[in-house]
């Protein structure tokens, strides 16, 4: 999870732009108010002083001396023209200005018909003193902003105890795989009410969990009966030996589509269950004689299409897996190749560690693949066939459970590739 998404993260950040802002516009505020009050008393006081400077000229002062950090000038109306140039151009007023050595100033200036009068004040200490007062500002701004950077991690801290907390309780439930009341642990706020909602929605979705375990097992069971009893018959009626062909055909075929029903009931029942510790103790089964076996069973659905099958083992496999697992796996992977293949070639690779099934049919739109495992998903090419759309849907829950891998990738128009990788974790036993 990226920092900046983290809600603490938000906090602290909030908190840092906050008092940044703040800070920045307190001292905008005190630099702007102190620049203008000092400008606007120094501007008043030194044209006051300038007024007198020159009320004491008129009335005979041979010398009327300044203060000691400014300078002065009276020029009368017979020697304006000697009056300094950089002098002589400024209005009636105040003025801030540099002299010919760089010298910055504030000018007090008073132009009448017979006098001008120019005082000026040397403005380099203060300017040094509005220097140091800018640093002063900014070393403020600097640390107001820490305090609020603090101060947001330790409000964050206080307040994301609770929800940090929650979260680390349900990280430890969900890795021990356990049911525990989060309520009980939190305090009667918004946070404890955040736990109590979870905890009814755990409630309810184990309760839907459980109802549907239990379904599907004794589904699962109740059909075992039923479909041993066709299967025993038909295998009784195949004994006789002067069934007509096509009778003996039929029969196989029903004696086939049981057995599929027996596996896919057995695969269902292991999914209820979650029996994953058969993939542990259970037989090693070959996969060529699988691939074999289901090749052959779902050859009817080719029937007349111009269809080939190629069958490549590269390397012999063998997967530590109820056979029932196995052959519903891999014969969904080889159902839909031979449903959805009209004409063209349906190609069957095994090697060491995997299964692929490649076809020429229509294939899926790439913004079809993504849904392509949902359950009673049907993309555009199955609209006009039959199915429930739950046969990629089981492929994937059967891989989740024994810890394979599906993969499915096309090309609208250009076939569908379909790709079981076998774990080599303890699953998978060599050739």
């Amino acid at each position: 999870m990226q920092y900046k998404h983290r809600l603490r993260s938000r906090i602290i950040v909030s908190f840092l732009v906050f008092g940044t802002l703040l800070s920045v516009l307190f001292a905008s505020s005190v630099f702007y108010m102190r620049q203008r009050l000092e400008n606007q008393l120094i501007g008043d006081w030194l044209q006051s002083e300038n007024d007198q400077y020159l009320e004491e000229v008129r009335q005979g002062a041979s010398e009327a001396a300044p203060i000691s950090n400014m300078q002065g000038y009276v020029v009368s109306s017979r020697n304006f023209d000697k009056a300094p140039e950089w002098l002589k151009k400024l209005d009636t007023g105040v003025h801030d200005v540099k002299d010919p050595e760089g010298v910055t100033r504030k000018v007090a200036v008073r132009k009448e018909d017979d006098l001008w009068a120019f005082l000026m004040m040397d403005m380099t200490q203060q300017a040094e003193e509005e220097q140091m007062f800018l640093i002063l500002l900014g070393g403020s701004v600097v640390v107001f902003s820490a305090l609020s950077l603090a101060l947001g991690f330790w409000s964050s801290q206080r307040v994301m105890a609770p929800v940090s907390a929650l979260a680390q309780r349900i990280e430890q439930l969900s890795r021990e795989k356990r049911v525990e009341e989060l309520a009980q642990y939190f305090a009667d706020d918004e946070v404890g009410q955040v736990a109590e909602a979870l905890d009814d929605y755990a409630r309810r979705l184990t309760a839907l969990v459980e109802r549907d375990k239990e379904f599907n097992a004794d589904v699962s069971h109740e059909l075992r009966t039923p479909l041993a009893v066709i299967r025993g018959a038909t295998e009784l009626l195949l004994t006789q030996p002067d069934l007509d062909d096509r009778v003996r055909r039929r029969l196989i075929r029903i004696e086939r589509a049981c057995q599929q029903s027996i596996e896919l009931t057995q695969a269902l029942l292991h999914l209820a269950r979650d029996q994953k510790a058969d993939a542990e103790t259970g037989e090693v089964h070959s996969m060529e004689d699988i691939v074999d076996q289901v090749v052959e069973f779902h050859r009817p659905q080719l029937a007349n299409k111009p269809v080939d099958v190629d069958v490549q083992i590269r390397e012999p496999l063998k997967v530590r897996a109820p056979l029932a697992v196995l052959t519903v796996a891999v014969g969904n992977l080889v159902g839909n190749a031979f449903k959805y293949t009209s004409e063209g070639q349906v190609t069957i690779i095994l090697d060491r560690k995997r299964l692929v099934v490649e076809d020429t049919g229509p294939g899926v739109g790439e913004e079809e693949l993504p849904q392509i495992f949902s359950r009673h998903y049907r993309g555009k090419a199955a609209a006009s066939s039959t199915g429930s759309g739950l046969g990629l849907a089981i492929v994937k829950r059967l891989c989740d459970l024994y810890g394979w891998q599906v993969t499915v990738s096309s090309k609208d128009g250009q076939g569908l590739r379909a790709e079981l990788l076998f774990s080599v974790s303890g699953r998978q036993a060599a050739a």
